[in-house]
């Protein structure tokens, strides 16, 4: 059982913010309003499913694609700079949110990919992601700002990468 507890532990612990809100929203509005809430919630997860099972097929499609040793060698403890340049310029090119990056992150720990350049990759994603520089940066802000704040960030993810790497925690990546 602790096992189990262990691996999902965030799991119970969202699970009981959820049931103490919804208690709480029962006990000051009413059933009709938990009702109501769990009804948004369920629009909410049909919005999101689409995007979860596209990340995960994208995730399992690269684990397929890609040899198992090629991996290790790019983005492994041994690829030095190397590969935290690369970790970063795929999660720049990582399109879509949560549910695309992270999936690839499990894929990538699992076929060799270290600490330093998922910290890189994560990074990058969120930083410097391609989708989102075209969407909203330049769209919103302008071409010169958009080109000056990359500038800027993109040399973070293969620092931090770096760091990690030298960071004395023990991690294994999750089966």
């Amino acid at each position: 059982m602790i096992p189990f507890l262990r691996r999902h532990a965030s799991l119970m612990a969202i699970a009981a913010i959820g049931a103490a809100a919804g208690a709480t929203i029962w006990r000051r509005d009413g059933a009709g309003a938990l009702a109501a809430a769990l009804v948004h919630a369920w629009d909410l997860f049909l919005f999101i499913l689409p995007s979860l099972l596209a990340g995960m097929l994208l995730a399992a499609s690269v684990r397929q694609l890609v040899a198992p040793g090629m991996l290790a060698r790019w983005m492994g403890a041994e690829s030095g700079l190397f590969g935290l340049a690369v970790a970063t310029a795929a999660g720049a090119l990582t399109p879509g949110g949560p549910m695309a990056a992270f999936p690839l992150v499990l894929v990538l720990a699992a076929a060799g990919a270290d600490r330093g350049a998922l910290v890189a990759y994560i990074l990058s994603w969120s930083l410097n992601g391609f989708q989102k520089l075209l969407v909203y940066e330049v769209s919103l802000l302008g071409l010169d700002f958009a080109l000056m704040r990359t500038l800027l960030t993109l040399p973070m993810p293969v620092l931090a990468g770096w760091v990690a790497r030298r960071l004395p925690i023990a991690w294994t990546p999750p089966r």
